[in-house]
């Protein structure tokens, strides 16, 4: 039951209708405890408040897939605004970028670009930004970024998903970078050739990821609501006198606060990933299929008045 449902809101995520109609309602579908607003200035107070208690934050301008080069500058020149505003408000933030919404499907030398001027000004405004890992498709082509950049600047981190085959290879290869790595286990439908289709397979090759990024001295983000692997965590890092200042949790906005809570008061950095705009309905969706309690957000919403 839980992959059929699993499949069944992966499968909506992808409706164009259902996206023009939850724009229009968002809110009524419980969007505003999933997303930060539909503005970045909207979402400012939210991360105030989430810094007051003791919580950091990453933001993450939803929408991907651009289709136009124009498109493509519009959403860097967005970033580089975005920025300005967290260094001008004093947040503990960072940024999440999906290179797809800055060009990759159009070109590398466009995703490049804009890439460039997006970091120039997080390193003048001394803003860390992670290169979110979309489907396998185009899982090389983030990591080839990843490393041209990398060789440039140091305010620039990746992602990694455990449910992917090549994951354990990727980190292998990634760790002359030095690199700072959120390890998840993976939102995408992707088929049995490229990735792990059992759920015991994608924790047991999480932990073997944390474990060896750990273990290899490199800053680790463990993006995980699973309290056994938060709790695996804190396991090794005991284990090996890994002090607290080298890795964090992040959490999704939203979603077990008061694990977050707790984790921060026992002096772990928490960072909740918060995302922002109007092209938060696949993103939710996703939501919804990774963890099919978060459909009672949904109903409360439409029922309500």
């Amino acid at each position: 039951m839980q992959a059929i449902t699993k499949n069944f809101f992966l499968f909506l995520s992808n409706n164009k209708t259902l996206d023009r109609l939850a724009k229009k309602y968002g809110s009524r579908f419980g969007a505003d405890k999933l997303v930060g607003g539909e503005t970045f200035s909207q979402a400012i107070p939210v991360i105030k408040q989430l810094n007051d208690d003791g919580l950091v934050v990453t933001v993450d301008h939803l929408g991907e897939f651009v289709e136009s080069e124009s498109e493509a500058r519009e959403r860097a020149q967005e970033a580089v605004e975005t920025i300005d505003a967290m260094a001008d408000n004093k947040l503990d933030c960072e940024m999440s970028v999906k290179l797809t919404s800055l060009g990759l499907d159009i070109s590398r030398d466009l995703v490049l670009t804009n890439m460039e001027m997006i970091l120039d000004k997080a390193q003048e405004r001394g803003v860390t930004l992670q290169l979110d890992m979309e489907d396998s498709s185009r899982c090389q082509a983030t990591i080839d970024v990843f490393k041209q950049l990398r060789a440039k600047y140091t305010n620039v981190g990746l992602v990694i998903q455990s449910y992917l085959y090549r994951s354990d290879k990727d980190l292998d290869e990634l760790d002359e970078y030095n690199p700072y790595l959120r390890l998840v286990k993976g939102a995408y439908k992707e088929p049995g050739v490229v990735a792990f289709q059992d759920k015991d397979m994608v924790d047991r090759n999480l932990k073997q990821l944390i474990k060896k990024h750990m273990l290899n001295g490199n800053y680790t983000a463990v993006g995980s609501h699973d309290e056994a692997m938060i709790d695996f965590t804190k396991e090794i890092a005991e284990e090996h006198n890994i002090s607290k200042d080298r890795f964090e949790f992040q959490m999704l906005y939203g979603m077990r606060n008061k694990l977050q809570h707790d984790l921060a008061k026992e002096g772990y950095t928490v960072r909740v990933y918060m995302p922002y705009g109007m092209e938060w309905y696949g993103y939710y969706m996703r939501r919804l299929a990774e963890r099919p309690a978060n459909i009672a957000f949904a109903i409360k919403g439409i029922f309500s008045r």
